[in-house]
């Protein structure tokens, strides 16, 4: 494993007490980094955070703005000022055709996986602005550029996050500060679970290299998007998707 540098760096990541954010906060730890472990799910958040040196766990509701500022003014106390943000946290929902996609499950994807997005860089980007100096890494999906069959609210709100970032990226472009997502194919994770096996199937058929990406492959793009290494490049989306991408 190459040792990205990023000494001295506080790190929020989002969804992080398992799957690919747990593998992004370890490699952000293991890069040097401070990292503050935001999940709602508080147990497992502290599980992974006891594992993690360096690391700190937050219980945190990514979709209500007033537990972000709960937890950003905490992060500050515990380990500094956070100069880096990566928006890991999402589900995929149910899988269903759009006509009979029920309109609750519809919005608990958009608004975890898109408004989350939103509320947590809206919160960050003042801190990141007065230091002059951030990286914002939001993880996006193949499913964003795409659209999965029966995964309509997924691949909608992954396109959001693509669009978003691409915005915000302008927005901050005379800045120190850098916004830019990772677009990866289907990782093996708990995730899986929310899925049936047919669209399982489909998205393994659809990747060229026929596996699916491992959480340490993105982990590694995620690290070096976060470092000062990734200087010009911003509202970009970097692929990891096995060959999939055709744009």
């Amino acid at each position: 494993m190459n040792r990205i540098d990023l000494e001295g760096r506080v790190a929020i990541v989002t969804g992080a007490a398992r799957g690919i954010g747990r593998a992004i906060a370890d490699r952000l730890a293991a890069s040097g980094a401070k990292v503050a472990i935001w999940d709602i799910d508080a147990p497992a958040a502290k599980a992974t955070a006891a594992e993690i040196p360096a690391a700190v766990a937050f219980a945190v509701d990514v979709t209500d703005p007033a537990s972000i500022d709960a937890a950003l003014a905490a992060t500050e106390a515990r380990l500094g000022v956070p100069d880096i943000l990566v928006n890991n946290a999402g589900i995929t929902g149910p899988n269903h055709p759009l006509d009979q996609y029920p309109i609750e499950a519809w919005r608990r994807v958009i608004e975890l996986d898109l408004m989350g997005v939103f509320y947590c860089c809206r919160a960050v980007v003042p801190v990141m602005r007065r230091l002059d100096r951030g990286r914002i890494v939001n993880i996006a999906s193949i499913a964003g550029k795409e659209g999965n069959p029966n995964a309509s609210a997924y691949s909608a709100a992954k396109a959001g996050v693509i669009g978003l970032t691409k915005s915000l990226g302008k927005e901050l472009a005379e800045t120190g500060i850098r916004v830019n997502a990772a677009a990866p194919a289907a990782a093996k994770t708990d995730i899986f679970a929310q899925m049936s096996e047919a669209q399982i199937a489909y998205m393994l058929s659809k990747i060229p290299m026929g596996r699916f990406v491992l959480v340490e492959e993105i982990a590694g793009l995620v690290t070096w998007l976060c470092s000062d290494e990734c200087s010009f490049a911003t509202g970009a989306v970097f692929d990891i998707s096995g060959g999939r991408a055709t744009y």
